[in-house]
């Protein structure tokens, strides 16, 4: 009888602690919309980091476009800069994909890949965004997005790994410090 409690008890302590624990859950399920109208399907990204960021055209962090192409041309063997741009906070995206897609093309030289236009908080969240900034979802951590330019870091193994605000320039150590 003994031995039966004692299995029964820990029967009960090995299903409550897989409760307890959140595994980290991977990125790859995701496909998203290009600002070009096609799927990226982050699955074909296995085995390189992932830098995904909240973009927009007139904004005071804009100039961060040419760090990112620039990180993205140092490091384009082992890392995917994902740009998603959002006018939820003060209109600075108003304009349309295509408009995007050029001035980011013309003005920054921008050759990473750009999704569609988004939200990236509120009612209408992207769902990569809900990953993104929900614990019970990524298995990680919560973030909170205040404006544009936040980037989070996936590693090679599409797990969340880092969140930095708005401004935590590409090219810092912050950020670099994960691609060496």
């Amino acid at each position: 009888m003994r031995k039966l409690y004692y299995l029964i008890l820990l029967v009960l302590l090995i299903s409550t602690a897989s409760f307890i624990f959140i595994k980290p859950k991977k990125i790859y399920s995701f496909k998203i919309k290009s600002i070009e109208g096609k799927t990226i399907n982050l699955s074909t990204f296995r085995g390189k980091k992932i830098l995904i960021v909240n973009t927009a055209s007139n904004c005071q962090y804009t100039y961060q476009y040419a760090e990112l192409q620039n990180l993205y041309n140092q490091y384009q063997d082992k890392l995917v800069i994902i740009g998603f741009p959002c006018n939820q906070f003060g209109h600075q995206e108003e304009g349309s994909d295509t408009q995007i897609s050029e001035f980011c093309k013309v003005r920054y030289g921008v050759t990473f890949p750009l999704s569609t236009k988004i939200d990236v908080k509120g009612d209408s969240i992207a769902p990569i965004y809900k990953w993104l900034c929900n614990k019970e979802e990524n298995g990680v951590m919560d973030a909170t997005i205040k404006w544009n330019f936040n980037k989070f870091l996936i590693n090679e193994k599409g797990y969340l790994i880092a969140h930095f605000p708005s401004n935590v320039k590409p090219e810092s150590n912050e950020i670099t410090q994960y691609l060496k």
